[in-house]
């Protein structure tokens, strides 16, 4: 069952008619609705079209965490073959908060790394919502030096609203774990990838984020702090979220004026939860056309390229 934003009411209460004239039609097969159903239809794309051509960084914050959005493991499945996971820091234990592991994109042996944040009650509780303890990171950390030692590019795919604040991650050191992940993203020899899927928050996403190519689903949000976060101590007043939204500039759109990020993939009408095909497709096409950048690149090209374009942001505004 399709679950409806807010802001769709429009869309939904004319999907629902078309629902109800379709049900009509199947119990009486004398009763021709066709014409109706495809006014209804136009009708409803054309109301869909109109609102997602104008959403507001809001609007775009729930989409981007919107519950049947795809995630890790729909892109993972869609884009990577004989995707092998890893599992473990060899230091504390497993974080089912970051997915890794080697396959092949596109015929290419890749690393790949993804933070899942899980479509039901289950396994949102079993990947903890996407919010990675030390060891995801430290567990991330050791498939990036394998990765770099056997020349393999690092395809990250950052959803995340952040890492976990809890006491047992501070007593395991997750600020240290984040910065080194950030480090063994600017040492890699090798070309990294990122594409921010959904939510790309604070350092829990730039532990994986700090890569050649920062790529940017369309109606991702990508950011220091949540909307709410920001809106609570700016205002005290969590109902603000809203405005910081506006003030944070968020947005892919946003974003890449800032050269924050490179690319936007673009999402089907609606955003990628009414297309996870052509989502994904896009996403494969642009993670392809990233990585070929750096073809024939020795590890100190890729080493000065990523660290010249983090250095480079800011200086041009």
């Amino acid at each position: 069952m399709r679950s409806y934003l807010d802001f769709e009411k429009p869309v939904a209460e004319l999907e629902a008619k078309v629902e109800e004239l379709k049900a009509v039609g199947a119990r009486d097969g004398a009763v021709s609705i066709s014409e109706e159903v495809g006014r209804l239809e136009a009708k409803a794309a054309a109301a869909l079209s109109d609102i997602y051509a104008s959403l507001t960084p809001w609007q775009k914050t729930q989409v981007a965490r919107h519950p049947q959005r795809p995630h890790f493991v729909d892109y993972c499945a869609d884009l990577i073959t004989e995707f092998t996971p890893l599992a473990g820091d060899r230091a504390f234990g497993e974080d089912a908060a970051i997915v890794a592991g080697f396959g092949r994109f596109r015929g290419r042996a890749v690393c790949v790394i993804g933070q899942e944040k899980g479509h039901s009650t289950e396994t949102r509780l079993h990947h903890n919502f996407g919010m990675a303890k030390p060891e995801g990171y430290r567990k991330a950390v050791r498939l990036m030096e394998m990765a770099d030692r056997f020349g393999l590019p690092v395809l990250a795919f950052i959803d995340t609203a952040g890492a976990f604040p809890g006491i047992e991650a501070e007593e395991r050191g997750q600020a240290e774990a984040i910065a080194r992940s950030t480090e063994a993203c600017l040492a890699l020899g090798v070309p990294n990838v990122a594409l921010v899927i959904g939510e790309g928050g604070s350092g829990g996403a730039i532990a994986l984020a700090t890569a050649n190519r920062v790529l940017m689903m369309e109606h991702a949000i990508y950011g220091v702090i949540s909307p709410e976060g920001a809106a609570s101590i700016l205002w005290r007043d969590q109902g603000r979220a809203s405005d910081a939204a506006t003030a944070m500039k968020i947005t892919a759109q946003d974003l890449l004026r800032l050269g924050i990020i490179d690319t936007i993939v673009p999402e089907a009408t609606g955003g990628a939860h009414r297309g996870r095909a052509a989502a994904t497709a896009a996403a494969g096409e642009a993670l392809h056309a990233a990585l070929a950048e750096f073809d024939g690149l020795s590890p100190d090209d890729i080493r000065d390229r990523r660290a010249v374009k983090f250095l480079e942001i800011g200086r041009k505004l």
